[in-house]
């Protein structure tokens, strides 16, 4: 019997873990693609307003994903297990084991390998490839900051200039040969206006002086304003506008894109509040799981509906405490021990104390009992 018992639990921990994993899998597809919607379509209106290049769109949504996994890790987690234990309680299987005499706290041990499997991936993007990834996405946007104006013309759309004393347009742009089609050009310099149409244009750089210019062949410039007598309309073959370079930024990257070990040991309230922030949400890991046993019990007159709502807020009443401390420690305010672990102590005891009542099929508060009673 011992043994049938032993492979039984076996069996069950198996399950367990599988289909947490499973339906992680799938809550991580589902935040995922909404997170990639939203953040492409960010990134595209950056890109039309020529604040970031078209062509690194998508590598900039990819290095934004892997920079928040390490917040959306510790959440799939959360939702699946409250869903595989409330899919449980439905199907009276959690009913079942109750009658062989699994309890909850039997299931602590594959809780305790997910804890550890989702922890281990969660520590390795908060401590390095998050930070790897918000330098690789900054270095992306400061290169594009330094470049010259054209840089960021988007075929279809009109570009203003940076310092508004231009517009480009051009239909589209041809990869095979390098050069822009059917391009549009108003630019404002010494007191007066020019416009150049031309059926292609390229970029070409003076070896001598480093200069950009845009070369713009068979096309018609039109200086000056129509009916005064210094008008003039100039056809040409090939005519050559210099781009004004953009203004050089400073690379002084975010404090977030700084790696562990440039923060770790530092005294700056910002990098010690980054310091913790990156160890906060590893221990959300364990503290999350717990919480999520513990709320995921419903009995037969008591509705999923209200133990998932008060999860959630559960959830977000933690996460934005923890926020609040990080900001907190961040703007040297409090030090990071009394600001900031009292936070996931006082969870912790919380979910402790609800764990240990369901463990033993209390209700989640005495006063729930005594209105039972009545």
């Amino acid at each position: 019997m011992h043994y049938l018992l032993e492979g039984s639990g076996l069996i069950i921990n198996r399950a367990l873990v599988r289909e947490v994993l499973h339906t992680g899998g799938a809550v991580t597809a589902v935040i995922v693609t909404i997170f990639l919607v939203v953040r492409m379509l960010g990134f595209l209106r950056q890109a039309a307003q020529g604040n970031i290049p078209i062509e690194s769109v998508s590598i900039l949504v990819a290095l934004k994903m892997v920079s928040y996994l390490d917040v959306i890790l510790p959440l799939v987690l959360y939702i699946a297990i409250l869903m595989v234990f409330n899919r449980w309680h439905r199907d009276n299987e959690m009913t079942v084991l109750a009658a062989c005499g699994v309890g909850l706290t039997n299931f602590l041990r594959p809780f305790a390998l997910l804890v550890l499997l989702v922890g281990g991936v969660v520590a390795v993007f908060s401590l390095y490839l998050a930070p790897l990834a918000l330098t690789a996405g900054y270095n992306i946007e400061h290169e594009y900051r330094n470049r010259s104006e054209v840089s960021g013309v988007v075929p279809g759309v009109f570009m203003e200039t940076r310092k508004g004393k231009g517009v480009y347009f051009v239909e589209r742009f041809d990869r095979d040969n390098d050069r822009y089609e059917n391009v549009f050009v108003y630019k404002s310099s010494f007191g007066k206006e020019g416009v150049v149409v031309a059926k292609y244009a390229y970029q070409r750089a003076d070896e001598l002086t480093g200069d950009h210019f845009l070369v713009l062949t068979n096309g018609t410039r039109y200086e000056g304003n129509a009916g005064e007598p210094d008008y003039r309309v100039l056809d040409f073959e090939n005519y050559a506008l210099r781009i004004e370079p953009r203004n050089t930024v400073p690379s002084v990257p975010p404090v977030k894109a700084q790696s562990t070990p440039a923060i770790f040991g530092s005294d700056h309230p910002q990098l010690i509040g980054e310091w913790h922030w990156r160890l906060a949400k590893i221990i959300v890991v364990p503290v999350l799981g717990l919480l999520a046993l513990s709320f995921s019990y419903s009995g037969p007159r008591q509705g999923r509906v209200v133990g998932m709502l008060l999860a959630i807020l559960v959830y977000f009443i933690y996460t934005n405490l923890l926020g609040f401390a990080v900001a907190m420690v961040k703007k040297g305010q409090t030090d990071p021990f009394t600001g900031l672990w009292w936070v996931h102590g006082m969870f912790l005891v919380f979910a402790v104390y609800l764990f240990y009542r369901r463990a033993r099929n209390l209700p989640l508060t005495p006063r729930l009992r005594l209105r039972r009673g009545r």
